[in-house]
C-alpha cells in the first residue's frame, strides 16, 4: 500500500484527488493539508511514501515544501502539481529533490501512474514542461539575491529586509540594484514580475 499526503489550499481539488485515490487498491491518503507550512509536520506524523504538493500555497510554496521534506524525512518522496508549468519551476522542483513534476490539468490516469512511479523511486515529468524548460535561459540571480527580491516582492522595504535576511540596508540596496540591472527591469517592482513570471521566485 503506498501512503500518500495531499496538500492543496484548494479544499475542492483536495477533495476530488483524495476521491480520485481512494478508487485505486494500492493507495492511501493518510494525510491532507491546506497550507504549505503544514506539510512538513504532517509528513514526520504520518509518515507518506509520497507528497502530493500544489505548487501555490499560503504559508510556503511546495517547492519550500519539497526541500523542507527531503531535508527531514527523504523517504517520503514529493510530487509536484502545479496549475501553470513556469519552467523557472521545473528547475526550482529539481533543486528541492521533487521526485515529479506534473501539470494539474494532466489526466487523472496519469497523476495515479505519476504517484507509483515517484513511490517506486522514479522521476516523473509532464512531456511539455520538460521541451519548454529545454531552452530557457538560466536564473542570473544569486541565491541572496533571489532572497532580497522575493521579500521586496511580498512589499519589504530595505530595511525590513536587512534585518531579515541580517544584513545592512545599505547592502540590500545593492542587492535589489544589482537584480534590476541583471533583469534589465525598470524597477524593482518590474523587476520581481519578470522573476515571477519565469518561475525564479
Amino acid at each position: 500500500m503506498i501512503k500518500v499526503l495531499l496538500a492543496d489550499d484548494h479544499h475542492v481539488v483536495r477533495g476530488a484527488l483524495a476521491a480520485l485515490l481512494s478508487l485505486e487498491p494500492d493507495l492511501e491518503v493518510v494525510a491532507e493539508v491546506d497550507r504549505g507550512d503544514q506539510v512538513l509536520p504532517a509528513v514526520l506524523r504520518h509518515r507518506p511514501d509520497v507528497a502530493v504538493l500544489d505548487i501555490d500555497m499560503p504559508g510556503a510554496d511546495g517547492l519550500t515544501a519539497a526541500a523542507a521534506v527531503h531535508e527531514a524525512h527523504p523517504e517520503c518522496r514529493t510530487l509536484i502539481l502545479t496549475g501553470h508549468g513556469k519552467p523557472g519551476h521545473l528547475r526550482r522542483a529539481l533543486t528541492a529533490h521533487a521526485g515529479g513534476f506534473l501539470l494539474k490539468t494532466a489526466p487523472p490516469d496519469e497523476l495515479v501512474a505519476g504517484i507509483r512511479a515517484v513511490a517506486a523511486g522514479r522521476r516523473v515529468l509532464d512531456p511539455n514542461l520538460a521541451l519548454t524548460a529545454w531552452d530557457l535561459a538560466d536564473n542570473p540571480l544569486t541565491p541572496r539575491e533571489t532572497d532580497v527580491l522575493r521579500l521586496a516582492a511580498e512589499g519589504a522595504e530595505a530595511p525590513e529586509i536587512a534585518e531579515r535576511l541580517h544584513l545592512s540596508a545599505g547592502t540590500v540596496r545593492n542587492y535589489l540594484t544589482a537584480v534590476v540591472d541583471k533583469l534589465n527591469a525598470r524597477n524593482r517592482t518590474d523587476a520581481a514580475r519578470i522573476a515571477k513570471e519565469m518561475g525564479w521566485i
